[in-house]
């Protein structure tokens, strides 16, 4: 299908931007990437009437390094992330979106803007528990991840806001692991699971469970976390907690897999994310 008519105007800063939105109404979309927003517009699931373009704002992209926590830009894409070893999870997860030709053109706040549970990038944050940075017409606030995912495709960020930055921990001294499980690489994934460890002498410091396409919003697999937490990191402990991954969780069905066979997909990845980020 074609979009509907729009207008189109590039920001030339952050408060330009927002200036525009306000212009523009209630039906006014920022654009970055473009990969989330435009195929929704083509099969006009949204229809815009203005669509504010932020790609060429200076000082929204990179990545800078603190003692103990990094502050990345909502512009930084996909590609710019998956090299660095040192984003640890994040990097491991940007460099499995889709393709290197999407890699090379989506970005980190776009991706968490859309609040889209099938992506990639929401759950990661979720269990790194990093906050996004939003600024509108009212000033700058930051969101926690726990309180930036409300819903299909909603987020905290309000109309007439545009989120900047994304801060996440270093957190030192944890493994990590990332599974999904997808018809073919590009696609969406059926499930996908973010696990990071904290071991401590063989046994589990810290644990944080992140699922993809579970709900309607990314999720922690808390049962999954209790039951590891504190316990030796040993096959028969990942297993038991593993089996617990997709307590709680009420996954739709769809053309790929059933609600139960996502639930099955949830403890098996979950194991298996565990086992890499316990150093398995």
């Amino acid at each position: 299908m074609i979009a509907a008519e729009f207008d189109y105007k590039v920001a030339s800063s952050v408060d330009d931007a927002i200036a525009l939105l306000a212009e523009g109404g209630a039906d006014a979309k920022i654009i970055a990437g473009g990969h989330s927003l435009l195929p929704l517009m083509k099969l006009r699931f949204t229809a815009p009437s203005l669509l504010v373009d932020i790609a060429r704002i200076d000082g929204l992209r990179g990545v800078q390094t603190g003692d103990d926590s990094f502050t990345i830009g909502a512009m930084t894409r996909h590609a710019d992330l998956q090299g660095r070893a040192d984003l640890g999870l994040l990097a491991t997860a940007a460099g499995q979106i889709a393709d290197q030709q999407v890699r090379n053109r989506g970005t980190i706040g776009g991706s968490l803007a859309n609040g889209d549970s099938a992506a990639d990038l929401p759950a990661v944050l979720l269990a790194l528990e990093g906050s996004v940075v939003v600024r509108g017409a009212d000033g700058e606030r930051e969101i926690a991840a726990a309180d930036l995912f409300e819903g299909y495709l909603t987020t905290a960020v309000r109309k007439g806001e545009i989120l900047t930055e994304i801060r996440i921990p270093a957190l030192v001294g944890y493994g990590h692991g990332y599974e999904k499980f997808n018809r073919r690489s590009e696609d969406w994934a059926m499930v996908g699971v973010c696990a990071l460890v904290k071991a401590s002498g063989g046994v589990c410091e810290d644990v944080r469970i992140g699922l993809t396409h579970m709900g309607s919003t990314p999720l922690r697999a808390t049962a999954a976390e209790d039951a590891l937490r504190g316990q030796p990191l040993d096959g028969e402990h990942i297993a038991a907690a593993a089996q617990l991954a997709a307590e709680g969780t009420e996954p739709l069905g769809d053309l790929n897999a059933t609600p139960d066979y996502k639930r099955h997909l949830a403890r098996v990845l979950t194991g298996r994310a565990l086992t890499t980020a316990s150093g398995g």
